[in-house]
């Protein structure tokens, strides 16, 4: 008796021991598609002893600072001119890991149906963060309503702009609330991931949007410290895997376009 209650305490011991032996992955991510993106994976990386848990953010500096104080192992969410202006302007040192996908960003309005009903004067809404106002401006460029000083350059300002024929009035918002302004301005410029968030189809309700060739690609996001970590390399061969691709195309018709 004494025998088997010593095995079966062994046994019991060995197991507590393998499942301590799980490592604990802790990503941030935008609600939409990022944390849907990571949750898919979930029980992929759970064979690869990894147990990942998914914290969702609305605030891309907030997350950022979390990886930089170590709270997060890493993010997912934003694209590199993004990365790169938050390092420039807060000190820190994150790197990217690994390109993801894009979302193509699109211009909306409630008011027009066409972008030759845009009025003289009209008030055109952008985000307030530097990498993504330039995103709006480029893409108003490209679109023939505004032309910049440098028309290559994704660090552009509204100060940069010398060409304005509609006299189009920029304002620059906080990027998660575009789409709940839509009613009050006449075109926003909005991220996809917030216009998914708001129910919005970008293929479908964008005036215009961004083609496959953006350069605006979601990037994963650690620290110098942990960017080469076994853990983070299992994440990213998941994220990069044929089966993501599959559930990325399936599950967002285009408005989410992988760039692996």
């Amino acid at each position: 008796m004494k025998t088997r209650q010593l095995l079966l305490s062994t046994l019991l011991g060995l197991g507590v021991s393998l499942a301590a032996q799980a490592d604990t992955l802790t990503v941030g991510a935008e609600a939409v598609p990022h944390a849907e993106i990571l949750e898919h994976i979930k029980p992929v990386l759970a064979k690869e002893g990894i147990d990942l848990k998914v914290k969702v953010f609305t605030n891309g500096q907030q997350e950022n600072f979390a990886v930089a104080q170590k709270e997060l192992d890493a993010n997912y969410f934003q694209h590199k001119p993004f990365l790169d202006g938050f390092n420039k302007a807060k000190g820190t040192q994150l790197v990217s890991v690994a390109a993801i996908h894009v979302e193509p960003f699109g211009a909306y309005s409630r008011k027009i149906g066409k972008l030759s009903e845009l009025r003289d004067g009209a008030v055109v809404a952008v985000p307030n963060d530097p990498s993504n106002a330039a995103r709006a401006l480029l893409l108003l460029q490209k679109n023939g309503l505004i032309r910049l000083r440098d028309p290559n350059n994704i660090l552009s300002t509204a100060r940069d702009i010398v060409v304005n024929p509609k006299k189009l009035q920029i304002r620059e918002l906080e990027g998660a609330t575009l789409s709940r302004v839509l009613d009050q301005v006449d075109l926003a410029l909005i991220n996809t991931n917030y216009a998914l968030q708001a129910k919005l189809q970008p293929r479908h309700d964008a005036l215009f949007i961004e083609d496959s060739q953006s350069p605006y690609a979601n990037i994963l996001v650690a620290r110098p410290d942990n960017h080469n970590s076994p853990t983070l390399k299992k994440l990213v061969a998941a994220l990069t895997s044929s089966d993501v691709r599959q559930f990325i195309d399936s599950r967002y018709q285009g408005a989410v376009v992988p760039v692996f």
